[in-house]
């Protein structure tokens, strides 16, 4: 038997520690939770991604009374910008989350549906998101989305092999 593991390292910053253009890009997904549509779960969630050329792209969690018909804060982001601006190069993403008009403590983590979505767009894009999980008590911050799904499943499995005759 063969075993080996896998190890994720994650950087716990506090406010004062990060950049001011990581600063920047959590504000703005803590202001993107404001559009939340969530009536159902009262869980606001926003993301803010960052493209290679600054732009700031932000989304949030909208919800649907057919409960898996709506669409999280990151993928609400991720497709605003593929459809918008295809071909853009997307840096960072940020993440935060509120309840009863409170952010989190902890930072959350996207679902896993999310994390698929983001790794789709890092593989595409051949390189790295750097992911910047806010929570009052600290950012987790990750250097690539591969980091939060580290067996991955991309376009590169779909491949057929092509008969070599």
């Amino acid at each position: 038997m063969k075993q080996y593991e896998i190890r994720t390292h994650v950087n716990v910053l506090n406010w004062e520690e990060m950049s001011e253009m990581e600063r920047e890009l959590i504000q703005r997904a803590k202001q993107a939770t404001e559009s939340s549509y969530s009536p159902y779960s009262h869980f606001q969630v926003g993301a803010a991604l960052r493209l290679q050329n600054g732009e700031i792209i932000v989304g949030s969690n909208q919800e649907n009374a057919a409960y898996p018909v709506g669409c999280c804060a990151e993928r609400t982001a991720l497709f605003w910008c593929g459809a918008n601006r295809p071909g853009a190069r997307i840096t960072h993403i940020a993440i935060a989350a509120q309840t009863q008009g409170h952010f989190t403590e902890d930072p959350i983590a996207p679902c896993g549906m999310c994390r698929q979505a983001l790794l789709e767009v890092e593989h595409h894009q051949r390189g790295s998101i750097k992911v910047l999980l806010y929570g009052e008590d600290g950012t987790h911050c990750v250097d690539s989305v591969k980091a939060l799904m580290p067996l991955t499943f991309n376009a590169d499995c779909l491949e057929i092999e092509k008969d070599t005759e």
